[in-house]
């Protein structure tokens, strides 16, 4: 285990398209082959059930899926789970007789939970198309276990012609201090300009994860950066969250949602804010920029730029970086499914149909006949390192328990939000550090 934490805190990202500098040691793969059309076999009396945890992604991967039935004659079935429940979906439905045979295991919590449904991908042909094996998930004895098929990078989304219009451009924004100057200023003219800064905060479980997994990992990046964590630890400090502070309180009081309304605010109503020009930022990640594209939204009003909440020397920063998107096979499905499961994902990551729905949903891929996307987002992130900003890694995927850490912290920042006192806010940062304990007791027995 202590092999996968080493990789996600050290790890920067060697794509084209991504805003991460090559690790220290790249492990030795095979030069990049030009992509071939790759026909399709059919995997004889198998099926594939794959369980998606991308409600944005739905609808490309159930064509995609037809497509492959089409041209093979083999079932594939693509479940969607509800944003924020993949965890509670994918027990429910191994539970079934008709398992997932693909699914979703993206990080240590995880292969806690599924390690054991999890088949050795070690020398399977599709994990034989990867360009790096940073973003892969690995047991203890070293069998690889689930495959890191996307790279991801998040921040705060920023509709620039709005900017524009408010009298700002993106190069005004370089720190803390001015990303609030410009925030409240737009905020208090907020009626006149016809627009607000902040998209709705959202605590609903379709919304709430941006803020108790992405937000929060600003102070523990920080708080593991200046300690040198690698691995999960069984405490934390919380000696950074007056900078979880510091940009919550921007979020809720330069928005035109009410504070006191967030429990039931939702994913959908802060995109939709932003998709209707009704706010200038929107965090989230790089995942967003093909629904907002299909909205209407012009790539070229769009970029991304760091989430900055008051650190030290955070001018320097660039978009927080990672994955946690990774394929496992159900080691306990039959053998013809395993095959056809095997058969579908070396399909998706070698054929022009796959790659270019991978591209144009997901990002850069690596695998060796991946397309180049086509999102301003990725641009943004490549900028940032081209300029010598450091990556802030997803120091998040070591919270223990996860999904009831961050419910607690939820709850404790709904309450918060709702009454703004010195009181409420110890009881959010009880919640991110007692709690932290709390769960990493449970986890660990």
């Amino acid at each position: 285990m202590k092999k996968f934490f080493a990789l996600f805190l050290a790890v920067v990202m060697a794509f084209s398209m991504a805003a991460c500098a090559a690790p220290a040691e790249e492990p030795a793969v095979e030069e990049a082959a030009p992509a071939e059309e790759v026909e399709a076999a059919p995997a004889e009396g198998g099926s594939v059930y794959y369980l998606n945890f991308k409600p944005e992604a739905d609808a490309a991967w159930q064509e995609l899926a037809a497509l492959y039935t089409e041209q093979t004659g083999v079932e594939v079935k693509v479940v969607t789970a509800a944003s924020g429940t993949y965890s509670d979906t994918l027990t429910a439905e191994m539970a079934k007789s008709e398992a997932p045979t693909l699914f979703q295991c993206g990080n240590a919590q995880g292969l806690l939970d599924w390690g054991e449904y999890c088949l050795d991908l070690t020398g399977t042909a599709f994990a034989n198309e990867l360009t790096t094996n940073d973003f892969n998930l690995y047991d203890e004895a070293g069998a690889l276990k689930a495959v890191g098929y996307c790279y991801e990078a998040f921040g705060i989304i920023v509709n620039k012609a709005l900017l524009a219009q408010a009298g700002y451009a993106v190069e005004d924004i370089k720190d803390f201090a001015s990303l609030k100057a410009v925030a409240e200023d737009i905020h208090a003219r907020s009626a006149e300009l016809g627009f607000d800064a902040f998209s709705a905060a959202g605590l609903e479980g379709s919304s709430s994860w941006r803020f108790s997994g992405h937000l929060a990992n600003m102070p523990l990046y920080y708080e593991f950066a200046k300690n040198g964590v690698t691995e999960q630890p069984a405490t934390i400090t919380g000696e950074y969250m007056d900078l979880f502070k510091n940009i919550w309180d921007l979020y809720i009081n330069n928005s035109a949602a009410d504070p006191k309304t967030l429990s039931t605010g939702t994913g959908e109503q802060s995109t939709g804010e932003f998709k209707e020009g009704k706010a200038v930022f929107y965090q989230n990640g790089t995942w967003e920029f093909a629904g907002l594209v299909e909205a209407g939204m012009n790539p070229a009003d769009l970029t991304m730029i760091p989430i900055y909440c008051g650190a030290e020397g955070e001018e320097k920063a660039g978009l927080c970086c990672g994955t946690e998107n990774c394929w496992a096979v159900n080691a306990k499905a039959s053998e013809a499914d395993i095959q056809a499961t095997l058969d579908f994902i070396y399909w998706v990551v070698t054929s022009d149909e796959g790659t270019q729905m991978m591209a144009d949903q997901l990002g850069p891929i690596p695998f060796k006949a991946a397309k180049t996307p086509e999102n301003v987002f990725f641009a943004a992130a490549n900028d940032y390192t081209a300029a010598g900003n450091y990556v802030v890694t997803w120091a998040f995927n070591h919270t223990p328990n996860v999904d009831s850490w961050r419910a607690t912290v939820v709850s404790a920042l709904a309450a918060y939000s709702a009454d703004q006192s010195d009181a409420n806010w110890q009881g959010v940062v009880s919640a991110f550090v007692d709690g932290w304990a709390i769960e990493y007791g449970v986890q660990h027995g």
